[in-house]
């Protein structure tokens, strides 16, 4: 990201200057055609910290995977290559927490902090699109 301002009008829940649908059309049209691991690996700078949000597949990782309950703060430490379906899971990260804990945790599941974070409008984009698809 550049020192440029964001325009997050197209986010219903942080556009700063009011939410615009048209823009949301224009910015969904965008992710439909992107490479989202190529473009997250260009964008995003590890390590960075995050708040698990949502809970939706913990089901479905292993326990000994996903150690991060909801409202675990962890720090991101890259894409993860583990084993499991992207299109199932969505963009896995790999993340450490306290007293050392390792696991796995799906990108559109956490929030970055702070919200000055260069790392926090490309991790809201893909879990904006990610819910959306």
């Amino acid at each position: 990201m550049t020192d440029e301002k964001y325009d997050s009008s197209w986010d219903l829940d942080f556009g700063e200057d009011g939410y615009d649908e048209d823009a949301f059309d224009r910015k969904y049209e965008e992710w439909e055609g992107r490479d989202w691991v190529e473009w997250l690996k260009a964008k995003l700078t590890f390590p960075f910290q995050v708040e698990r949000m949502e809970d939706m597949y913990m089901d479905r990782i292993p326990s000994h995977r996903n150690p991060f309950p909801v409202g675990c703060r962890v720090t991101v430490t890259g894409i993860s290559d583990c084993d499991f379906e992207p299109d199932f899971h969505g963009v896995l990260v790999d993340a450490v927490g306290g007293k050392k804990k390792k696991g796995v945790l799906p990108l559109q599941d956490i929030e970055v902090y702070p919200e000055s974070d260069s790392n926090y409008w490309p991790v809201r984009e893909f879990a904006v699109w990610y819910a959306n698809r």
